[in-house]
């Protein structure tokens, strides 16, 4: 089921951020991961950060078990599926709420930075690079692309 987050879902959609970075396979080493998030995300601060997005959600069997969101201007900011949940067609599903939000909305493009894990999904669902780019976490470099999809 796809549906919009309420505000109670934060600890959820934490707890699934966390499982996606950390857990499975991952083309980023254990160092990078632990760099990009060291705890899940939780908290009145991390509710803070969700309440301005328009953020979907995908359950199973009543689990949070993935999310995107979306801000005004068509930025994909945060894309997480749980390890043992991928390759069953959630992140599809997801992108397809997001994307016929954003038309609704007007907006001519979407786009994101695309994580290594991240751009083929994204890639399959019509985005293209707009260039590669390295960003610094916690001493550690973490490879990703700023890739967009034209709306029309």
């Amino acid at each position: 089921m796809i549906r919009w987050a309420r505000p109670a879902d934060a600890d959820d959609l934490g707890a699934v951020f966390f499982a996606a970075v950390r857990e499975g396979p991952s083309p980023y080493t254990e160092a990078q991961r632990a760099a990009w998030l060291e705890a899940p995300p939780q908290g009145q601060s991390w509710a803070d950060r969700l309440a301005p997005l328009d953020v979907a959600v995908a359950e199973v069997e009543g689990a949070v078990v993935g999310f995107m969101s979306i801000e005004p201007g068509g930025y994909i900011d945060l894309a997480f599926i749980r390890p043992e949940h991928r390759g069953r067609g959630l992140v599809r599903q997801l992108f397809d709420r997001v994307e016929a939000h954003a038309r609704g909305a007007g907006e001519a493009r979407l786009w994101t930075h695309a994580s290594l894990m991240a751009q083929p999904a994204f890639r399959a669902m019509g985005f293209s690079t707009i260039h590669h780019e390295t960003v610094v976490r916690n001493g550690e470099s973490l490879q990703r692309a700023k890739m967009e999809k034209t709306l029309g």
